[in-house]
């Protein structure tokens, strides 16, 4: 029962479709994506609109389905979550992803402090995130350095949050299949530790099995925190500010 607490509460008033709590997305001139409207189904059809700049690209990693909600290797999916909650307290109207077929995707489309920004979570599973990046920065013409992954990260520890700009893919198979759809590696990483496994568990075994009770005890509200602080400065500040600020905390 705790750790559905706890994912609950990342989830907030967050949900992939509308509910009782939500009403319709904001259509007023501040929308950023012209031509972005729910049909029926609510299944959003999205064009691009070239009289505006790109807009930017968050994307949080992870794999769909109940089963895997609660597991390590969704924790970009958790910050995701976070951060459209943050959102709708700052900007008081509804913030939740829908489904956007067209791009593989649920998508939820805004302005941060002015800039245009789509967040997402692709619906395929981590290893083929890749699929639905390319397809949003074809879309939309978003040029790799838009685009910002948060993503599970072994090397550091559970509760550290740190902002990369390129580098490799560290073995992680959904910055793999990334860096093949967008054919370069020069896209900004959010990397939320998790931790190695300890001896005798696999790295497959510790990435999908859920997290601890000790681990939800302060680290994981901790990290989902920073990391979705973390993506919403690196739009907003650029990301030597929103490093200096995150690798502070």
């Amino acid at each position: 029962m705790f750790l559905k607490k706890i994912l609950s509460s990342f989830r907030g008033k967050n949900s992939a479709h509308p509910t009782a709590e939500h009403s319709e997305p904001a259509t007023s001139n501040t929308n950023p994506f012209a031509g972005l409207e729910l049909a029926e189904n609510s299944s959003p059809a999205i064009t691009p609109d070239s009289s505006i700049e790109a807009p930017w690209l968050i994307i949080g990693l992870g794999n769909p389905g109940a089963k895997y909600e609660p597991t390590r290797h969704n924790i970009g999916y958790m910050a995701v979550d976070r951060l459209l909650d943050d959102i709708a307290d700052k900007q008081a109207q509804a913030a939740f992803l829908v489904p956007a077929e067209a791009v593989d995707a649920q998508v939820f489309c805004s302005r941060l402090d002015g800039q245009p920004v789509i967040i997402a979570r692709a619906n395929s599973y981590m290893n083929d995130s890749g699929v639905a990046i390319g397809l949003l920065a074809r879309k939309f013409d978003i040029p790799a350095d838009k685009i910002v992954i948060v993503h599970d990260e072994l090397d550091l520890p559970l509760g550290q949050v740190r902002i990369k700009e390129g580098g490799s893919e560290n073995g992680h198979n959904g910055l793999r299949s990334t860096t093949e759809h967008l054919a370069t590696r020069n896209y900004v990483r959010i990397r939320m530790g998790i931790g190695r496994p300890p001896k005798g568990t696999k790295v497959i075994d510790h990435v999908l099995e859920p997290f601890t009770e000790d681990e939800t005890d302060g680290s994981l509200e901790r990290s989902v925190s920073n990391a979705a602080q973390a993506a919403y400065l690196v739009v907003t500040e650029g990301v030597p500010k929103a490093q200096n600020i995150i690798h502070s905390a």
